[in-house]
């Protein structure tokens, strides 16, 4: 029997709980032996429940029991969960978490301990909640080079812009229902400043190109200047806005990552990815692109994940070779203002026929777009694929003719 300890019985703790209990008989099939929560660390305490004597507010219990071969932490943020999970690896128990913050500030670190104490640091679960795709990564795609990675890695801000765009929604609106709803927190920052998804492109791209990829390295923009203007914009040019986190290797063994809004046309698979659902393209030089789709969050999904890395450890006999990068000081992602990238701007003009003018002297051939009910001074159009700083001198240079309202990127997926 496999004996193991939950750090933390909020939302995706009492469902591992409830799923090794609830799916016990298949959960033993499939790891062979049976899987029994021994101990949950909380500070809080749930006399209600039927299992209220497994419950612990000193870690130390944990960590001293030998026959606690699993430590899952579902606690979520750095502090303490860095120091229980380290602790847990180095007296040579594997590790299971969800949390993305934990994973994408130390994930080189936290794997390196478990090599050295011959166990695993597992989790499927940081990104994509139920959806698989850390294990298709390093095991499935092995035989790949990956080319690119990107995708809508947030739930919530998806929902908000899927109201915005079907509903016609403001943003404020939208994000007031994500909360009603329970899909994004009271304070929403992290989901709706492109956090949440900064985080989980940096342990998707880590995996894939095997260097540590920090969050404050890569470029993150929010959805919280998007308008219905733009949404209509968007619409008319063929396609949605989403919020998509991207990494790309390109020459010289470097990086471009970012997380931002973006113009997707509607024939993407990633157009069509609604409410607080998630979707993650990765496109190979074998296997083209491959997406993988399913909810990103939730009690039970989110779990589900949790019990499936459980299972993993408690058969592994020695370190996964496979799910590693290495740590490295040096920043190989690229200053986003390098990377290439079309862009769609709107825009206002005292004299319009000048401005179209002027902005096809500045970058050429651009798409205008239209709109209905558009006022008269308003003037949106899409760019060529050039160089981010270049765009941003043109726009300079037009300074005196036109003012730019909004700025987003132009993505090909």
């Amino acid at each position: 029997m496999a004996k193991i300890a939950v750090l933390g019985h909020g939302v995706v703790g009492s469902g591992v709980v409830e799923l090794c209990e609830k799916n016990k008989e298949s959960i033993q099939k499939r790891a062979g032996q049976p899987i029994k929560v021994k101990h949950i660390l909380d500070l809080r305490e749930f006399p209600e429940l039927n299992y209220a004597d497994k419950f612990t507010k000193d870690f130390n219990v944990i960590l001293n029991d030998d026959e606690v071969s699993v430590v899952v932490e579902v606690m979520g943020g750095i502090n303490p969960a860095y120091d229980f999970v380290k602790a847990s690896l180095q007296k040579g128990k594997n590790v299971v978490t969800s949390n993305k913050e934990l994973v994408a500030a130390k994930g080189a670190k936290l794997l390196e301990i478990a090599k050295q104490n011959n166990v695993n640091f597992l989790f499927e679960a940081s990104v994509g909640g139920g959806i698989p795709i850390i294990r298709p990564l390093h095991q499935c795609l092995a035989a790949n080079q990956i080319d690119e990675i990107a995708g809508i890695l947030n739930g919530t801000t998806n929902f908000i812009l899927t109201k915005m765009v079907k509903e016609q929604m403001s943003f404020d609106t939208a994000l007031q229902i994500a909360q009603e709803l329970g899909y994004a927190e009271r304070n929403p920052a992290a989901d709706v400043e492109g956090h949440d998804a900064c985080r989980k492109i940096c342990i998707l791209a880590s995996l894939a190109y095997g260097k540590h990829v920090y969050p404050e390295n890569v470029h993150t923009e929010g959805i919280t200047d998007i308008t219905l203007e733009d949404v209509a914009y968007a619409e008319s040019w063929g396609g949605a806005i989403k919020l998509i986190g991207r990494a790309k290797m390109i020459e010289d063994g470097k990086l471009v990552a970012m997380v931002s809004p973006a113009f997707i046309h509607r024939e993407s698979q990633l157009a069509s990815i609604d409410d607080v659902f998630n979707g993650i393209l990765v496109r190979g030089d074998a296997t083209g692109d491959v997406v993988f789709y399913g909810k990103g969050a939730g009690k039970l999904p989110t779990a589900s994940a949790v019990v499936a890395d459980v299972i993993d450890a408690t058969k592994a006999t020695k370190t996964s070779e496979s799910l590693s990068w290495i740590d490295s000081n040096e920043n190989f992602v690229i200053d986003y203002t390098l990377s290439s990238v079309a862009f769609y701007i709107r825009c206002t003009a005292e004299n319009m026929e000048e401005a179209k003018s002027a902005i096809s002297e500045q970058f050429g051939g651009v798409e205008f777009l239209s709109r209905m009910d558009a006022p008269q001074n308003v003037l949106a159009f899409v760019t060529k694929v050039m160089v981010e700083k270049d765009v941003e001198q043109k726009l300079q240079n037009l300074k005196n003719t036109l003012q730019v309202i909004s700025k987003i990127r132009v993505l090909d997926y």
